[in-house]
């Protein structure tokens, strides 16, 4: 099974960008879906966005056309470009792996936007 390892999170003023990488510890290209949950202060988890093996992507309303999800198969590597963030974007972020025989989270990452 894979590992999943989060980076990239901080604390940023609203209006701000953070990119948020996810290394997973082997091959990522069998992975029929890698994804970004997050889960803020008081709240249930809730998807942010996902991508498949066939880089189709989906995205929470909330965060249409300012967050973007991708995949480096090659460096086995799943980002989350996060731009014009919003104080409601607060929250731990977690990577999600979806393979044939297994789910995987990362740690999370926390995500702290300033107003």
């Amino acid at each position: 099974q894979v590992q999943l390892v989060e980076s990239g999170g901080g604390l940023v003023q609203a209006g701000g960008s953070l990119r948020l990488s996810c290394a997973a510890s082997r091959s990522i290209s069998s992975i029929n879906l890698m994804g970004w949950y997050r889960q803020g202060p008081g709240k249930e988890r809730e998807l942010v966005a996902t991508i498949s093996s066939g880089y189709s992507t989906n995205y929470a309303d909330s965060v249409k056309g300012r967050f973007a999800i991708s995949r480096d198969n090659a460096k086995n590597t799943l980002y989350l470009q996060m731009d014009s963030l919003k104080p409601e974007d607060t929250a731990v972020y977690y990577c999600y792996a979806r393979a044939l025989t297994y789910n995987r989270w990362g740690q999370g990452t926390q995500v702290t936007v300033s107003s």
